[in-house]
């Protein structure tokens, strides 16, 4: 596909709309919508035997959701994904991990957004206090086993879909391991 003009529809501090003009394969003319975003982090804090989530409102959903820390650099900030994922993982759980491994980065939703995350699995974990964003306040936090973490996925108590992806690219690499 060819771009062939692009207009911003509407943005503020955390995306942008816009609306492309494109040429397809077959020379046919159309409109194509891309939502701009900066890329993610998302951090699995894993003790050895549990999980640390956190659990916020999500206000298109209307409703709290339990999901791994995770979340873009602030404005204006530009942090390698190493280092955005253990400032997620200080600023929502206060936690500092000894050990951060990449295990995979994903296309967040790649029909109309641009955006990509990359996953890390934390561990050699040290306590210490959260310093949370003022949209954060109403956060929370707990340690999960892992046998609660699978059965809240199977009954429908986690649905981000980046958690979702994130223990999945968990359980690959722990079954590459053997």
């Amino acid at each position: 596909m060819e771009q062939l003009s692009s207009r911003t529809i509407y943005t503020n501090p955390w995306l942008r709309l816009r609306e492309d003009t494109v040429r397809r394969a077959d020379g046919s003319v159309g409109i194509y919508g891309v939502l701009d975003k900066v890329d993610w982090s998302l951090v699995i804090p894993f003790d050895g035997k549990g999980f640390h989530l956190v659990e916020q409102f999500r206000y298109p959903l209307g409703v709290r959701c339990w999901e791994f820390p995770a979340g873009t650099a602030p404005e204006g900030t530009t942090p390698t994904p190493l280092e955005l994922a253990h400032d997620e993982l200080r600023e929502e759980t206060g936690l500092r991990a000894g050990r951060m491994m990449h295990l995979g980065t994903m296309a967040t939703a790649p029909a109309i957004t641009n955006q990509r995350g990359h996953c890390f699995l934390a561990t050699d974990l040290v306590p210490g206090a959260p310093e949370r964003e003022h949209e954060e306040q109403d956060m929370r936090t707990a340690w999960f086993s892992r046998a609660r973490v699978e059965a809240m996925i199977m009954r429908g108590e986690i649905v981000d879909a980046h958690t979702l992806a994130a223990f999945g690219m968990l359980l690959m690499h722990e079954r590459s391991l053997g």
